[in-house]
């Protein structure tokens, strides 16, 4: 969690008007550097190299943000005047993590801030955790063949040929499902897993450092 805000900073998606004024006196007062810029300019990765993002979510549109709706690279906070579940349901696809509701009272954007940096992070290592499980799902059968091919080759059950391609995969400082994908391509890498394997790492494809 947060302590502080100092040295971080946002961008102010939002029209100047009284309601950017509020927010961007309680910024300076919280410590934030920020800078502003209107809805309809266009957005660029340069202009997302900020700690935080707000966003008028009442006049936002599906080419606000240069990723579009993949999930953003910084926290996003929407700001709503409107309660209309459209305009919700939109910010709520962008990923918002904290919504402040206007007109903007005092108080209320420190603890936005604190709660979606806190989201945004959860959010990220969830979907981390999903993607990773993902790839080595897709990447099962190249572990399977990599086991079965080093069963064949040195004379091993399925337990002991499975350790022995974890091992390797460890000692090379990749994953076990890089590793597979590295026999798949490259069979002959699957013999040099003796007892003493030889390294195998300027073979492997580069890939995620080995888990445990």
């Amino acid at each position: 969690m947060l302590s502080s805000f100092a040295g971080r900073t946002a961008l102010i998606i939002h029209q100047a008007d009284h309601h950017r004024g509020a927010l961007e006196a309680q910024i300076h007062r919280i410590g934030l550097t920020f800078r502003a810029q209107s809805p309809a300019t266009t957005m660029t990765l340069e202009d997302a190299a900020v700690d935080f993002i707000f966003f008028d979510a009442d006049t936002g549109h599906e080419s606000l943000f240069p990723w579009g709706r993949a999930f953003p690279p910084v926290p996003l906070i929407a700001l709503l005047a409107s309660e209309a579940p459209g305009r919700i349901e939109w910010a709520l696809s962008q990923h918002a993590s904290g919504f402040i509701v206007k007109p903007i009272g005092s108080g209320r954007v420190f603890q936005t801030l604190l709660v979606a940096h806190q989201v945004h992070a959860e959010m990220k290592r969830l979907r981390d955790t999903v993607d990773d499980l993902a790839e080595r799902v897709r990447a099962r059968p190249l572990v399977v063949r990599a086991t079965i091919e080093i069963m064949r080759l040195h004379g091993l059950d399925e337990v002991h040929a499975l350790d022995r391609l974890r091992r390797a995969a460890m000692d090379a400082r990749v994953s076990v499902e890089s590793l597979a994908a590295g026999i798949a391509s490259q069979p002959a890498l699957a013999a040099r897993l003796g007892d003493t394997p030889d390294t195998v790492s300027i073979a492997a494809p580069k890939g995620r450092r080995a888990t445990t």
